[in-house]
């Protein structure tokens, strides 16, 4: 691909030693509250980073901040070894950014808004025609190419707004929230360019409300609230470390589900929930997913608890006892449940 990339580093030049983003005692104040609150954080050149949270937790504030968008009020902070305040330039013709909302012209058409973002970025005009044809394929907009953005749907909107971020691939990518109202065969095609894009060298500091999302591309995840981490690691690391495992247990008769959750939680001694299938129930079972003691103590209590039902002549077409979902894990860290599912 000929990109012409004299202005821009083009992605994987970025494989050196040192992080790519470093940030110590980051402090930005709105009206005297603290969006982001001392934060520390270090990201690794290569791979994506997760970083979650509540609404108001400090994840796109941080993110501005990185961005060079808004003025820390202390602290410090380096992306790709240049500092956002004093080298803020520098920092600018190295990263991506797409936020939440999508920043095209309307009144182009989504051909036009790729080519004029890649004349930009350094192409010459043959390279930014191709470069804008190879995108407008790849997020399945060909169709669409010749049309003024403003008769696109949310979805298509969003699925360009990326694509533009990408025509030169970046060394760091801010991804915030990317996939929001995309329907389920554009955010898997998201989730693939996101793969490819690391596999060629690029960083990419990750927010999302979905947390299947950030279970699915991070590498690592950090989890921010009230402007500071309380909780970092892989997404196994973190489901582990939740000390339970989730029991879920299908009935071979939906009928039977009061009757089966009370001999459960006489069983378990625990609270037990109704699935959206009439047919499941679950419960959380402490002690597994943090040592083999715990998962051998609560496996057999779910032994007993199966034994029980059968006992009682409920049918059980099939249980498992496993980690608990990211979702989980987020409620027991900050005592919210995402956007995604309020």
């Amino acid at each position: 691909m000929d990109t012409n990339t004299a202005s821009r580093p083009r992605a994987g030049q970025h494989r050196e030693a040192g992080a790519a983003i470093q940030v110590a005692g980051l402090v930005k104040k709105f009206g005297g509250a603290a969006a982001v609150d001392g934060l520390d954080l270090t990201v690794p050149r290569g791979g994506v980073l997760g970083l979650l949270g509540p609404n108001g937790a400090g994840k796109t504030t941080t993110i501005r901040i990185l961005a060079t968008l808004t003025r820390p009020d202390a602290g410090t902070a380096r992306v790709l070894g240049h500092d956002v305040v004093a080298e803020a330039a520098a920092v600018r013709r190295q990263i991506g950014v797409t936020g939440q909302s999508a920043t095209i012209d309307d009144n182009l058409t989504g051909r036009e808004n790729l080519q004029l973002q890649g004349r930009l970025l350094g192409l010459r005009g043959p390279a930014a025609r191709a470069r804008a044809a190879a995108l407008l394929a790849e997020f399945d907009l060909a169709g669409a190419a010749r049309r003024p953005v403003l008769t696109y749907s949310g979805g298509m909107r969003r699925r360009l707004d990326l694509a533009c971020r990408l025509v030169v691939p970046p060394a760091l990518l801010f991804l915030d929230e990317p996939t929001t109202g995309l329907d389920p065969q554009s955010r898997t095609a998201v989730w693939a360019t996101v793969r490819e894009l690391v596999r060629q060298g690029t960083t990419v500091l990750l927010t999302t409300q979905y947390l299947e999302e950030a279970d699915q591309l991070s590498d690592q995840i950090v989890v921010l609230n009230h402007g500071r981490v309380i909780a970092s690691g892989t997404p196994g690391q973190l489901k582990a470390a939740a000390g339970t495992g989730v029991l879920r247990v299908r009935l071979t008769d939906p009928g039977d589900r009061e009757l089966a959750r009370q001999v459960l939680t006489a069983a378990l001694g625990v609270a037990i929930g109704r699935d959206g299938d009439p047919a499941v129930l679950t419960a959380r079972i402490a002690g597994t997913g943090a040592d083999q003691a715990g998962d051998q103590q609560g496996s057999a209590a779910v032994a007993w608890a199966i034994a029980r039902l059968a006992g009682d002549g409920i049918g059980v077409a099939a249980f498992s006892l496993g980690q608990p979902s990211l979702d989980e894990v987020f409620l027991g860290l900050t005592g919210h449940a995402t956007e995604e599912a309020a």
